[in-house]
């Protein structure tokens, strides 16, 4: 499902009120612990968080004159998702992932290739998001995103 909503703010609002205050609680984790320089917009009908055009002019392939994604939120009909692009592009970082979801949750891990999807609302590890989202940085990101597209 992607959403019309113009801002974070309008997407956030627009959402039932059981998804509003566990969408607010994943933005608020991406405000204090994203390294600097990514930014906050409106992606792919979802709320995404991307290399701005200002520092990464190529953009993203598919669309140049889109900036590149990085991690995007969104409220599914069936399940909160986190898409983070890292984890598709990075083996260690999946692998790092996998090994310490059991550490946090009782449940199995429901992940596709960057889509992380929680479906009870109410057992959301934000621990362990709070870690992945620190690790990586802006020019990391970017050198990974390079090496992966000339492949």
């Amino acid at each position: 499902m992607t959403s019309d909503a113009q801002s974070p703010d309008e997407y956030i609002s627009s959402l039932p009120d059981d998804r509003k205050e566990v969408m607010q609680k994943l933005r608020d984790i991406m405000h204090e612990n994203l390294p600097l320089g990514f930014e906050e917009t409106m992606s792919y009908g979802m709320i995404g968080y991307v290399v701005p055009l200002s520092s990464y002019p190529a953009g993203y392939h598919c669309t140049p004159n889109t900036p590149l994604p990085f991690i995007n939120l969104a409220s599914q009909k069936n399940h909160i998702a986190i898409y983070h692009s890292a984890i598709y592009s990075m083996p260690e970082l999946h692998d790092w992932f996998v090994a310490e979801y059991p550490k946090h949750m009782k449940t199995k891990l429901d992940m596709g290739k960057c889509c992380i999807r929680f479906k009870n609302p109410k057992t959301i590890p934000y621990e362990l998001i709070t870690e992945l989202v620190k690790k990586i940085d802006l020019a990391t990101w970017i050198k990974t995103y390079e090496a992966a597209v000339k492949e």
